[in-house]
Formats: structure tokens, C-alpha cells, sequence
């Protein structure tokens, strides 16, 4: 392979991470909205509500698909990309780069780890149980009402800390994704890129504070 068309291919990788991962960042905002719904104090009927139309809508079905897809690809090219440039550099700086861009970048593997970790974790406590993989808990009926399940887990302080921590590790990666994804799509300019780096910080706070209030909630104020 020639070294152009290495680099082509090289680049051709990070347009896919990239494009995947702005997709999963919009899930993240969708699904942090949804999941809000659950400290009305309504019992829960806002997020049943909300719930049942997404399972009953035929499209969520395809969307399902695209978005298990769009973290697989996502994740293995990440690792991919990561090795590459572990193989391509494998004696370190001798100076380190003091860029707050350089410390986000240095440790987006390692953040991306974390919230894999934490995902397998999520997806056992909930999805498992919903495709039938992981036994009905005791506090819930049926599996469409995860409700009972989530004032139990929540209301656990062990559980509730790691999901804090997770998203903390989740907010320090979207952080440095979503300026890497606008700069990786050649959509940086030095007039807009400060721009994009301060609603990058923005949209991490948010989706940060947005799903550990919940936890915060069902431990301190329900």
C-alpha cells in the first residue's frame, strides 16, 4: 500500500469515528432528556409514557440498530487509530505539550475505556433484561416498566457513585470528541474554533449535570 493511499485510508477512518460519534452525541442529549422525566414526582408516568411510545414506534427499532452500530464502528476504529499512532510514535515526547487541547487528546483512549466499562455495566442493569439475557428483578413486573428498576438502583449510594464517576470520565471525553469530530470533518477555522471549543465544554456540563441529577435526586431529595 503507498503511503497516499495509506493516508487516505487513515483519514477515511476518522471521518467514520467521527460522523458516529456526533451521531451518539445526539442520542446522548435525546436519552439524557427522557431519563430527566423520571424525577417528576409523578411516579413515573411521564417516563412510562415517553418509554412506551419509543417502543411502539417502528422507527426506534431501525434507530436501535444504527445507533449498536454506530458504537461498534466508533469503538473498534477508535482502538484502531489508537494502536496505529501507538506503533507510529512508540518512544513519547521528550517535551511534553502543555495544550489543553494535547491533554484531552492524550487520554481520549483511556476516558473511552472507562465509559465502555461503564456502558457493559448500564446495558446489563437494563437492556439485558429487556432482550431476556439477565433474570426479571424482583422489584419489576414486566419488562417495559423499568421504573422500579431505576428507583432501586438509584436510590443505592454504591451504584449511584459509580454512575457519577462514569460520567464524569463520559464529560472529560465528549469534551475533547466533539471539537476532535468538527476538526477531523475540516470544520475548523480559527474564527469559529474557540466557538466550538466552548460549546463542546458546554454540551460535556450539560449532559454531565443533565444524567447525575438524576442519581442526586433519588439519593438526596425523592
Amino acid at each position: 500500500m503507498s503511503k497516499l493511499t495509506f493516508k487516505l485510508a487513515s483519514i477515511g477512518k476518522k471521518v467514520i469515528t467521527a460522523l458516529a460519534g456526533l451521531f451518539l452525541l445526539l442520542f446522548l442529549a435525546m436519552h439524557m432528556s427522557i431519563n430527566l422525566l423520571l424525577t417528576r414526582a409523578d411516579g413515573g408516568d411521564a417516563f412510562r409514557a415517553a418509554v412506551h411510545f419509543l417502543t411502539s414506534n417502528p422507527l426506534i427499532k431501525v434507530m436501535e440498530i444504527v445507533l449498536f452500530s454506530a458504537f461498534i464502528v466508533h469503538m473498534l476504529i477508535g482502538v484502531f487509530l489508537t494502536i496505529q499512532n501507538w506503533l507510529a510514535r512508540p518512544v513519547g515526547y521528550k517535551v511534553a505539550q502543555k495544550s489543553s487541547t494535547h491533554f484531552m487528546s492524550k487520554y481520549m483512549f483511556h476516558t473511552g475505556v472507562i465509559t465502555f466499562i461503564f456502558l457493559l455495566f448500564h446495558l446489563w442493569h437494563f437492556y439485558a433484561i429487556k432482550i431476556g439475557l439477565a433474570h426479571l428483578p424482583a422489584e419489576m413486573t414486566n419488562v417495559h416498566d423499568f421504573y422500579p428498576r431505576v428507583v432501586t438502583l438509584f436510590s443505592t449510594p454504591l451504584y449511584s457513585l459509580f454512575y457519577l464517576v462514569s460520567f464524569v470520565f463520559l464529560a472529560f471525553h465528549l469534551s475533547h470528541a466533539l471539537q476532535s469530530g468538527f476538526q477531523t470533518l475540516g470544520l475548523n477555522h480559527n474564527r469559529y474554533t474557540p466557538a466550538v471549543k466552548v460549546f463542546s465544554n458546554i454540551y460535556a456540563a450539560i449532559i454531565f449535570l443533565g444524567f447525575s441529577w438524576i442519581p442526586v435526586y433519588y439519593l438526596f431529595l425523592r
